[in-house]
């Protein structure tokens, strides 16, 4: 899909680039924040510390710790647990989607590696988030909903274990059970779970009906002078894409046709 296309078909990629966001997945943040403050805090005058994780490389953001992992790796959520070194966290928000938001189209497939997703970040919370802390997750809202609202955000709110509870008790979701690249890895098997508590949690639409609509397309604007819109680039581009190799074979192949 070429830029202009996309900056069509995808109002939120292309005000990510105008306002100067790395990622569209900010203004879900922003809409979320208005709704239930997630980025209020009650401390004052600490330096905060900001813990990334994942599964590719990343660009460097000044004040970030930055760890490249699985999250569904135990060594990687250890990692990450260390860095904290005692101290808890206000917020923790699990963005993640399996491989790279590359999905098989089998809603139980999809479903379930996301779910694993959310376990492994759970497992973090519950050594990281300060009691009263909250906890947000990215989840699929399950087979028999509509592809419009397959995906969904959870806002978990006033973090407060049980009484006994302790962090190593969710460790057993990191067991040695094999990766799905054939290594010997602690990834996450939630198998031995029984009988989960079935809770009923309101759904709540963020933003408003002025608000821009994610799964329409919007024409270009033009420019101050009349001119075509101009496509930018995206803010950060991936410094180490999961598609670059494929990429690479495609131009490879097309030159040799020109060649030949």
């Amino acid at each position: 899909m070429g830029k202009a296309s996309r900056d069509k078909r995808d109002i939120y990629y292309r005000k990510a680039k105008e306002e100067g966001w790395r990622a569209r997945c900010a203004f879900k943040l922003l809409q979320i924040d208005e709704a239930f403050n997630i980025f209020q805090v009650d401390r004052e005058g600490d330096v905060p510390l900001i813990v990334a994780i994942d599964l590719q490389p990343m660009s460097p953001i000044e004040g970030v710790i930055q760890v490249q992992g699985d999250i569904t790796n135990a060594r990687t959520a250890q990692l990450v647990i260390r860095h904290f070194d005692g101290s808890k966290a206000d917020l923790v928000v699990c963005d993640g989607a399996p491989d790279g938001i590359t999905f098989t189209g089998l809603h139980d497939m999809d479903e379930f590696v996301q779910s694993q997703l959310i376990l492994a970040g759970l497992t973090i919370v519950t050594h990281v988030l300060r009691e009263g802390g909250k906890f947000i997750a990215k989840i699929f809202r399950g087979k028999d909903t509509s592809l419009l609202y397959s995906q969904a955000f959870a806002v978990c709110e006033n973090y407060s274990p049980p009484e006994g509870f302790h962090p190593r008790d969710l460790h057993r979701l990191l067991e040695k059970v094999g990766s799905p690249s054939g290594g010997s890895h602690l990834d996450c098997s939630s198998g031995w779970l029984e009988g989960p508590s079935k809770v009923y949690i309101p759904f709540l639409a963020c933003g408003d009906l002025t608000g821009y609509d994610s799964d329409r397309s919007y024409p270009l604007p033009k420019e101050a002078d009349g001119s075509s819109y101009q496509s930018l680039d995206p803010v950060q581009p991936p410094i180490a894409p999961p598609y670059k190799r494929a990429l690479e074979l495609k131009k490879a192949s097309a030159q040799s046709i020109r060649d030949a």
